[in-house]
């Protein structure tokens, strides 16, 4: 696999106040314990680059999420988008798309490109899309998407979207993450979420027969973003190509071919 160095690399450097080398992403955390299936941004394993986590200390799923005074959660979020930062990461990510809320202070706050929300995709497929369709977005908990969320990461009010939440149409889901149908410890089964996640897909869908994408908000939900797609054959955006995007930018590949 390593049978040769890359010989793009002779002369090394250090990155101004950069700890660690050859990072990729740095992915902020919840101060949760849940299990993330492969394909979730929780679970390292299915990513193709590096990934450094750092626990943002004290937010957990009902500060960030349910609370409706977020304000505690932005000094323990710069912390950790800094320390990253300082490790030598290339690009700042998180795991729940709630963290658009502070899409615009973590971007001041650090040097390196930050993509806190898979809600960033919205505007971007919304331009990949004809006039007279619209992008659907599906986040986990409808009545916690407030506009100051939408607004931070550049969607446009009123503009071509709709929304719909998955709230206890996917109690799988809610097993692992909504405290009061939590199992202990938390625990998931995949065939039975794919099934319930799939359904809800398919119904947003069909009751909105001019959406021309969709984009999924919740850190959960692309492990089962192709079996969507299966059923729903239009283009699917998730936190895994929002990841892929990011990590594309900060570390370009080289092309090999023939002419």
């Amino acid at each position: 696999m390593y049978s040769n160095r890359d010989t793009g690399i002779n002369y090394i450097k250090a990155r101004k106040d950069h700890r660690c080398y050859g990072m990729g992403l740095g992915i902020i955390i919840l101060d949760d314990v849940y299990p993330g299936f492969p394909g979730d941004v929780r679970n390292a394993s299915a990513f193709p680059f590096p990934i450094q986590y750092e626990i943002v200390e004290g937010v957990d799923i009902q500060a960030l999420v349910h609370a409706e005074d977020k304000s505690p959660c932005l000094a323990p979020i710069v912390r950790a988008a800094q320390k990253l930062e300082r490790m030598g990461c290339r690009a700042i990510a998180a795991e729940c798309g709630y963290f658009a809320y502070f899409q615009r202070e973590i971007a001041a706050a650090v040097g390196v490109p930050v993509f806190m929300s898979s809600l960033l995709q919205v505007p971007f497929a919304q331009q990949l899309i004809r006039p007279d369709q619209v992008v659907g977005v599906l986040v986990a908990r409808l009545d916690k998407l407030t506009d100051a969320h939408l607004e931070a990461v550049g969607v446009r009010l009123g503009s071509n979207y709709v929304v719909t939440g998955s709230e206890d149409r996917v109690p799988e889901f809610e097993h692992l993450w909504y405290a009061p149908r939590r199992t202990n410890p938390p625990g998931a089964y995949y065939d039975k979420t794919e099934r319930e996640f799939v359904a809800v897909a398919v119904d947003f869908y069909q009751a909105h027969p001019n959406m021309g994408a969709l984009v999924m908000e919740c850190t959960g939900m692309q492990p089962f973003a192709r079996a969507v797609q299966r059923e729903i054959d239009i283009p699917i955006f998730t936190w895994g190509t929002l990841l892929d995007y990011a990590y594309s930018v900060v570390v370009h590949r080289d092309y090999y071919g023939h002419v």
